[in-house]
């Protein structure tokens, strides 16, 4: 599975040291189902993507929806489990981090971000 770091450009930090990339129907299916939680650090990215659904899952998750131009255009902070996201129609792709990665990393929307491969 290919990997990737996450960065905020517009920070001038790093969101996610490492980040799966789910791009194809199985891997965004699966998505973090079956995981007990993430390490700080760790994530994923699922792409392409506009809705995100916590169904299943045991912990809450950061999520950050990203349009086209590599911007957050909508940000999800904590997001319980059991819970459906709006669809954000401007998103390209999503970033899934651990709950309070975003404010640990002063992530907000508006923010560039950059997927780089590792």
């Amino acid at each position: 599975m290919k990997k990737v770091r996450v960065t905020n450009l517009s920070k001038g930090n790093i969101i996610l040291d490492e980040a799966e990339v789910a791009d194809n129907f199985y891997l965004r299916l699966k998505g973090l189902l079956g995981r007990s939680g993430l390490p700080p650090g760790k994530g994923i990215v699922i792409k392409p993507c506009q809705a995100v659904h916590t169904v299943g899952m045991s912990f809450p998750i950061d999520v950050a929806f990203v349009d086209k131009h590599n911007r957050i255009c909508y940000l999800i902070e904590r997001m319980p489990a059991f819970k459906f996201s709006p669809a954000v129609k401007k998103g390209s792709f999503v970033i899934e981090a651990p709950a309070g990665t975003f404010s640990k990393t002063e992530t907000v929307s508006g923010d560039e971000v950059k997927l780089e491969e590792i």
